[in-house]
């Protein structure tokens, strides 16, 4: 929960908000990937690519 805490911090005093939207994304399939079967993510996330 730090590493959190430390992350928004970051981002206010440095005003680095762009980078926002990439550390999302990056969750989103990272779960996608832990909590879906690999075979049903894999077709979905080649086509991204």
């Amino acid at each position: 929960m730090e590493f959190i805490k430390d992350i928004f911090q970051y981002f206010i005093e440095r005003k680095k908000w762009w980078l926002m939207p990439i550390i999302l994304i990056f969750l989103i399939l990272g779960t996608l990937l832990l909590l879906a079967p690999g075979g049903v993510v894999a077709p979905f996330i080649y086509s991204l690519f």
